[in-house]
């Protein structure tokens, strides 16, 4: 379950109360159980996967994208998983961990670990969000962000899309409040 994290040091995990805050920004934040059984969990609890393991993981989740094909025109989907000893790891997040948007929504469904995406708000304050596994997020399109593992070790996601290049960074001259 996700959790806001504050400049102060301060937490919620009030679901409600972070689903109203994020959709004040037009962020939409869902609940979604992670699939189970035998070989999901087999699959989720593995550090990396191949391509066929990757696919018969999306597989389990094949209900969701066509959910979101039908409800909100996603064409494709792909996982993302990030682990401890991919190579280059630290270059592949500084890509991530500064502020900026983009020009499509960043969608992703976590399916095991966690991960943080940190939100600009109108005013200039920022927060961290902790998404874990069963979150399901919608990150508008043009809204300030960034995506930081901070002590998450590992994380596997599904990402959706309307349409690939709608998703490269645009970065922000605005600095983070959070190190």
């Amino acid at each position: 379950m996700a959790k806001i994290i504050f400049p102060d040091g301060s937490e919620t995990t009030d679901f409600p109360a972070i689903q109203k805050r994020l959709a004040g920004l037009g962020i939409t934040l869902n609940a979604w159980p992670a699939p189970t059984g035998e070989r999901a969990e087999e699959l989720l609890k593995k550090k990396s996967l191949d391509d066929a393991e990757k696919e018969e993981l999306l597989g389990l989740v094949q209900n969701r994208f066509e959910e979101l094909k039908r409800d909100k025109g996603y064409t494709t989907r792909d996982m993302v998983i990030i682990h401890e000893d991919i190579p280059g790891l630290a270059d592949m997040l500084g890509k991530f961990d500064k502020i900026h948007h983009h020009t499509d929504d960043e969608v992703r469904y976590i399916l095991a670990g966690h991960g943080y995406f940190g939100f600009v708000e109108p005013d200039g304050g920022q927060f961290l969000l902790q998404v874990n596994a069963g979150d399901y997020i919608n990150v508008p399109a043009n809204a300030e962000h960034w995506f930081e593992m901070r002590d998450a070790k590992r994380i596997k996601a599904v990402r959706y899309f309307t349409d690939t290049s709608g998703w490269a960074a645009v970065y922000s001259e605005r600095e983070k409040l959070f190190r």
